[in-house]
């Protein structure tokens, strides 16, 4: 197995680390020259790739990559990979067996709380998350044409080491903004590196909702950091008077319940089926704040 990933920022190392126990290579892209070196220092290959200009570096990791990540966000102009001048796939990456696209379940839109499944009918709101629609529709229907499974990732919110309520908390940030009725699914970073091990194991493809077992009032995992910290919560602050940016604000236009049983029944299981589980493992453990 030779991965390389599209974009190696926090869920994509966390895969390359999942992925590295069956993997010869991974290499890992990145925009940045100044994280180059700490792609290397997670065993990552690095190298440089704006989403646009591929390199002749690239192209010679592309052409023995058997399993890709994309992880990149697609913008106005589509998936980089199905943009206009870009080499057709099959050039790129002739070895080519099995590709992990990390989408959003931002594509099902607002469903006043209800639950939603991967076959419920999508309704994105945002810009953002109507390009993951087209790049996922690209993404799948290349994988029919040509016989490589792609495995469509639609990922909850995503925390982990150090990026948690905890680090919140202890910055001054964290808020408690109260909507009613309001909830939210989220998803550790390790257990998007899991899944995305165990279906690139079994060369499944197909569409899987990656997100928690419980989805829960956003207060209401700043309340329980709080309390394995020993602190008092921030104060409540109405949704409709909170300062949010415009983009913090449509998540909160979009309510509802994500169900992950496709996977599980799959045979996958969250090593974190639920904030509270997972809080109490990044507090006790220190990882909430990795040195």
């Amino acid at each position: 197995m030779n991965v390389l990933i599209l974009g190696a920022g926090y869920s994509g190392t966390a895969i390359a680390s999942a992925l590295a126990p069956l993997a010869k290579s991974v290499t890992g892209t990145t925009r940045s020259a100044e994280k180059l070196g700490r792609l290397q220092d997670a065993g990552i290959r690095p190298i440089l790739f704006d989403g646009a200009e591929i390199s002749d570096e690239l192209k010679d990791a592309m052409r023995d990559t058997t399993h890709l990540v994309q992880s990149i966000a697609p913008g106005r102009e589509g998936d980089p990979m199905f943009r206009a001048g870009t080499a057709p796939l099959t050039e790129l990456m002739p070895r080519l067996e099995w590709v992990c696209y990390l989408s959003t379940v931002g594509v099902y839109g607002d469903h006043g709380g209800a639950w939603v499944t991967e076959d419920t009918p999508l309704n994105p709101v945002s810009q953002r998350s109507l390009e993951r629609v087209e790049a996922e529709g690209a993404w799948l229907e290349h994988g029919a044409r040509r016989g490589v499974p792609v495995a469509v990732l639609r990922l909850a919110g995503i925390y982990g080491p150090g990026r948690n309520a905890f680090r919140n908390l202890s910055e001054g940030t964290a808020r408690r903004i109260i909507k009613p009725n309001q909830v939210f699914n989220r998803i550790r970073v390790e257990d998007i590196g899991a899944a995305s091990a165990f279906l690139a194991a079994r060369g499944m493809g197909g569409v899987f909702n990656v997100t928690d077992n419980e989805p829960a009032p956003p207060q209401d995992v700043v309340e329980e950091a709080a309390r394995l910290m020993g602190i008092e919560p921030p104060p409540e602050i109405p949704f409709e008077t909170a300062e949010m940016s415009a983009m913090a604000r449509t998540f909160y236009g979009e309510n509802k319940r994500v169900s992950n049983a496709r996977l599980r029944q799959a045979g996958f299981d969250p090593a974190f089926p639920n904030y509270r589980v997972s809080l109490a493992q990044l507090w006790t453990s220190g990882a909430w704040n990795p040195r």
